[in-house]
């Protein structure tokens, strides 16, 4: 059901990008210059869908950067719960250790 569903997605999807694709094959003038110069070495030409796909490839890895930054906090929060979590089970083992030589011992008779 599951493979149905991706399938139900990323084909449409697909064939969407694969007509971008096609249709705008185009080379497309890019400058980074902010004064205009269009002869300037900062001008490059790539089709506009590879423009595009760039970008897009981009703004995931800068998402993911500052989603994973964002996250730092609860990453540090749960390094520490761990670290307690050991430390009480090693305390918990040292008194059990500890309890049953006192467990073995005989009951005395009254």
């Amino acid at each position: 059901m599951r493979r149905f569903l991706k399938a139900l997605v990323f084909v449409p999807l697909a064939i969407v990008v694969i007509l971008f694709s096609v249709a705008n094959r185009g080379p497309v003038a890019v400058s980074l210059d902010p004064f205009g110069a269009a002869d300037s070495a900062l001008t490059m030409e790539a089709p506009l869908f590879l423009l595009l796909f760039a970008a897009a490839v981009l703004g995931a890895i800068a998402g993911g950067v500052g989603a994973w930054m964002n996250q730092s906090a609860h990453r540090r929060a749960a390094r520490l719960a761990e670290r307690e979590l050991a430390a009480k089970r090693d305390e918990v083992e040292r008194l059990r250790r500890i309890a049953e030589p006192a467990q073995t011992l005989p009951s005395p008779i009254r």
